[in-house]
């Protein structure tokens, strides 16, 4: 029996229900709505309008930053950096002014840093919330871009950072570690790096490392692309305060939800020129390759795991447990 678990809703129920019922249809839509995908993409005058809606569910301290450069992060998959955005914020009963201040700062704030102009939204209290919900939804006009669906077979796959980033700030936080939660947090943004590196030419698709963590993005990138994977687990860098806290909790950091990483399926043979191109940007590492069939994880003691489903986020069971 299907069940809903805390974090995404599984893919089959998503092709069998959302997926499926889409409203009317329009000839200007490119990129019909698919598991996988970061942005919906419309013809729009010779150009094309990217939308992307990303809601922050975990997490309370600085809530608003984490929203607009998670949303922002969907955009920039495309190679071009995000434009506009719009927010629906939701707070539990109680909530003070200052708290509503304090927020709405935190988004306009970072809003700036990326070049956003924030365009409107909705604010309410809702009845029964124990934290915020706050959901972003970020637009860019643009000539050019490339889709996680553009993964190619042969294609490296290039990773920017390390793995569970955001999920290492989350659970700091959630230690009382003050400075790694802000360390970790500064690291969230992957605009740059995704503009960069579209500019080389050589990259066929670019996925976000949210749910699932990088697992989770080679997943999304595969399916959404037809393709299958190998990633290989001792080629992915891991800071030692996502080790530390991993290690602490049990959780596979692989698995960790990671904002603030980027994967890349790199033409192969080009790899060098997207780290050139990234290089005082972001470090960027060869985790594996787009392969012909399945999907799968080769251990460090040289065993495959093969990925039938989509991995569940590390963090929820985390938050389960402990909250």
């Amino acid at each position: 029996m299907n069940r809903l678990s805390t974090g995404k809703i599984p893919i089959s129920v998503l092709n069998n229900t959302v997926l499926r019922l889409t409203g009317a249809r329009s000839s200007r839509i490119v990129t019909p709505p698919k598991a996988g995908l970061d942005f919906a993409a419309v013809r729009l005058n010779g150009n094309s309008l990217l939308i992307s809606a990303d809601p922050i569910t975990g997490v309370e301290k600085d809530i608003g930053e984490y929203a607009i450069k998670v949303s922002a992060n969907d955009i920039a998959t495309s190679g071009n950096p995000p434009q506009f955005a719009e927010s629906v914020v939701l707070l539990p009963e109680g909530s003070s002014p200052a708290t509503v201040e304090d927020l709405a700062g935190q988004m306009d704030k970072t809003a700036k840093s990326l070049g956003v102009a924030i365009v409107g939204g909705h604010t309410e209290v809702t009845p029964g919330l124990r934290r915020p919900i706050v959901v972003i939804t970020e637009f860019s006009v643009v000539k050019d871009y490339v889709t996680s669906e553009g993964a190619l077979l042969g294609d490296s796959i290039l990773m920017t950072k390390s793995a569970g980033l955001e999920g290492t700030a989350i659970l700091a936080g959630k230690n009382g570690d003050e400075g790694t939660r802000r360390r970790f947090l500064s690291m969230l943004s992957i605009v740059e790096e995704g503009v960069s590196a579209y500019k080389t030419g050589c990259v066929h698709a670019m996925h976000d490392c949210t749910e699932g963590g990088i697992l989770g993005a080679a997943f999304e990138m595969s399916l959404a692309s037809g393709v299958g994977f190998r990633i290989i687990e001792r080629a992915v860098p891991i800071r030692q305060e996502t080790a530390e806290v991993c290690h602490e909790y049990s959780i596979d950091p692989l698995r960790l939800i990671g904002s603030g990483a980027l994967l890349l399926s790199v033409e192969r043979g080009r790899e060098t020129e997207v780290a050139e191109a990234l290089r005082g940007v972001s470090e960027v590492s060869n985790i594996g390759e787009f392969s012909k069939q399945g999907r799968e994880l080769v251990r460090e003691n040289g065993k495959r795991i093969r990925l039938t489903n989509a991995p569940e986020d590390e963090l929820w069971q985390v938050l389960s447990r402990t909250d």
